[in-house]
Protein backbone atom coordinates (compact mmCIF):
# COMPACT_ATOMS: atom_id res chain seq x y z
CA UNK A 1 0.00 0.00 0.00
CA UNK A 2 2.82 2.44 0.89
CA UNK A 3 4.42 1.63 -2.47
CA UNK A 4 1.20 2.52 -4.32
CA UNK A 5 0.86 5.80 -2.42
CA UNK A 6 4.48 6.74 -3.21
CA UNK A 7 4.00 5.77 -6.85
CA UNK A 8 0.82 7.87 -7.02
CA UNK A 9 2.60 10.85 -5.46
CA UNK A 10 5.52 10.56 -7.91
CA UNK A 11 3.10 10.32 -10.85
CA UNK A 12 1.14 13.36 -9.61
CA UNK A 13 4.33 15.36 -9.02
CA UNK A 14 5.55 14.50 -12.52
CA UNK A 15 2.23 15.56 -14.04
CA UNK A 16 2.30 18.87 -12.16
CA UNK A 17 5.90 19.52 -13.23
CA UNK A 18 5.01 18.80 -16.87
CA UNK A 19 2.00 21.10 -16.71
CA UNK A 20 4.12 23.90 -15.24
CA UNK A 21 6.90 23.35 -17.77
CA UNK A 22 4.53 23.53 -20.72
CA UNK A 23 2.66 26.51 -19.25
CA UNK A 24 5.82 28.63 -19.55
CA UNK A 25 5.65 28.21 -23.34
CA UNK A 26 2.15 29.73 -23.62
CA UNK A 27 0.59 33.06 -22.71
CA UNK A 28 -2.74 34.78 -23.04
CA UNK A 29 -2.91 38.43 -24.06
CA UNK A 30 -6.03 40.59 -24.17
CA UNK A 31 -6.60 43.64 -26.36
CA UNK A 32 -9.49 46.11 -26.13
CA UNK A 33 -11.20 48.95 -28.01
CA UNK A 34 -9.02 51.48 -26.16
CA UNK A 35 -5.88 50.27 -28.01
CA UNK A 36 -4.44 48.55 -24.94
CA UNK A 37 -2.92 45.18 -24.21
CA UNK A 38 -3.57 43.89 -20.68
CA UNK A 39 0.11 42.95 -20.20
CA UNK A 40 3.35 44.84 -20.78
CA UNK A 41 5.61 41.77 -20.49
CA UNK A 42 5.29 38.18 -21.66
CA UNK A 43 7.90 35.77 -20.29
CA UNK A 44 8.85 32.41 -21.75
CA UNK A 45 11.41 29.76 -20.87
CA UNK A 46 14.47 29.43 -23.09
CA UNK A 47 13.69 25.69 -23.06
CA UNK A 48 10.56 26.27 -25.18
CA UNK A 49 10.90 24.95 -28.72
CA UNK A 50 7.76 26.89 -29.66
CA UNK A 51 5.89 29.78 -28.14
CA UNK A 52 2.12 30.23 -28.32
CA UNK A 53 0.37 33.51 -27.59
CA UNK A 54 -3.42 33.44 -27.46
CA UNK A 55 -4.82 36.87 -28.33
CA UNK A 56 -8.33 37.73 -27.14
CA UNK A 57 -9.99 40.91 -28.41
CA UNK A 58 -12.25 41.77 -25.49
CA UNK A 59 -13.68 44.85 -27.20
CA UNK A 60 -16.75 45.12 -29.43
CA UNK A 61 -15.50 46.93 -32.56
CA UNK A 62 -14.90 44.99 -35.81
CA UNK A 63 -11.46 44.17 -37.23
CA UNK A 64 -11.75 46.81 -39.99
CA UNK A 65 -12.29 49.57 -37.40
CA UNK A 66 -10.32 48.49 -34.32
CA UNK A 67 -8.57 45.27 -35.26
CA UNK A 68 -5.68 43.87 -33.28
CA UNK A 69 -2.98 41.31 -33.85
CA UNK A 70 0.28 40.40 -32.18
CA UNK A 71 3.65 40.58 -33.95
CA UNK A 72 6.98 39.50 -32.42
CA UNK A 73 10.23 41.20 -33.50
CA UNK A 74 13.54 42.48 -32.19
CA UNK A 75 12.70 45.64 -30.24
CA UNK A 76 14.82 47.78 -32.59
CA UNK A 77 12.63 46.73 -35.55
CA UNK A 78 9.16 47.66 -34.25
CA UNK A 79 8.74 50.96 -36.11
CA UNK A 80 10.19 49.73 -39.42
CA UNK A 81 8.12 46.52 -39.40
CA UNK A 82 4.98 48.48 -38.47
CA UNK A 83 5.57 51.05 -41.23
CA UNK A 84 6.13 48.34 -43.85
CA UNK A 85 3.07 46.52 -42.54
CA UNK A 86 0.76 49.46 -43.21
CA UNK A 87 1.48 49.11 -46.93
CA UNK A 88 0.82 45.36 -46.76
CA UNK A 89 -2.81 45.98 -45.79
CA UNK A 90 -5.36 44.08 -43.75
CA UNK A 91 -5.44 41.14 -46.21
CA UNK A 92 -1.81 40.50 -45.17
CA UNK A 93 -2.52 41.14 -41.46
CA UNK A 94 -0.56 44.43 -41.73
CA UNK A 95 2.70 42.48 -42.00
CA UNK A 96 4.92 42.67 -45.09
CA UNK A 97 4.96 39.17 -46.57
CA UNK A 98 8.27 37.35 -46.18
CA UNK A 99 9.59 39.93 -43.68
CA UNK A 100 12.56 38.16 -42.08
CA UNK A 101 12.57 40.64 -39.17
CA UNK A 102 9.30 39.08 -37.96
CA UNK A 103 9.55 35.97 -35.75
CA UNK A 104 5.80 35.40 -35.78
CA UNK A 105 2.47 37.16 -36.15
CA UNK A 106 -1.22 36.45 -35.73
CA UNK A 107 -4.17 37.37 -37.89
CA UNK A 108 -6.01 40.65 -37.23
CA UNK A 109 -9.14 40.06 -35.17
CA UNK A 110 -12.12 42.15 -34.09
CA UNK A 111 -14.14 42.40 -30.92
CA UNK A 112 -15.12 39.09 -29.35
CA UNK A 113 -12.66 37.09 -31.45
CA UNK A 114 -9.65 35.01 -30.39
CA UNK A 115 -6.62 33.83 -32.35
CA UNK A 116 -3.39 32.06 -31.47
CA UNK A 117 0.10 32.83 -32.71
CA UNK A 118 2.53 29.89 -32.50
CA UNK A 119 6.10 30.12 -33.73
CA UNK A 120 9.40 28.26 -33.37
CA UNK A 121 12.01 29.78 -31.07
CA UNK A 122 15.07 28.56 -32.97
CA UNK A 123 15.97 32.15 -34.01
CA UNK A 124 15.56 33.61 -30.50
CA UNK A 125 18.48 33.86 -28.10
CA UNK A 126 18.09 33.75 -24.33
CA UNK A 127 18.25 37.29 -22.98
CA UNK A 128 17.64 38.88 -26.41
CA UNK A 129 15.80 42.20 -26.76
CA UNK A 130 12.37 41.21 -28.15
CA UNK A 131 9.01 42.91 -28.25
CA UNK A 132 5.43 42.23 -29.26
CA UNK A 133 3.12 44.82 -30.77
CA UNK A 134 -0.10 45.33 -32.74
CA UNK A 135 0.61 46.22 -36.37
CA UNK A 136 -2.85 47.68 -37.12
CA UNK A 137 -2.09 51.20 -38.50
CA UNK A 138 -1.39 53.66 -35.71
CA UNK A 139 -1.53 51.07 -32.92
CA UNK A 140 2.14 50.08 -32.69
CA UNK A 141 3.22 53.21 -30.80
CA UNK A 142 0.85 52.42 -27.90
CA UNK A 143 0.15 48.68 -28.13
CA UNK A 144 3.50 47.08 -27.41
CA UNK A 145 5.35 45.20 -24.73
CA UNK A 146 8.47 43.20 -23.96
CA UNK A 147 8.83 39.52 -24.77
CA UNK A 148 11.31 37.87 -22.40
CA UNK A 149 13.01 34.68 -23.48
CA UNK A 150 15.17 33.44 -20.63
Amino acid sequence: MKYLIKLGFITLAGALFSANASASCTATLEANDMMQFNQKTLSFSKDCKEISIELKHVGKLPAQTMGHNVVVVDTANIQAVATDGMSAGIDNQYVKQGDERVYGYSKVIGGGETTTLTFATDKLKAGGDYSFFCSFPGHWAIMKGKLEFK
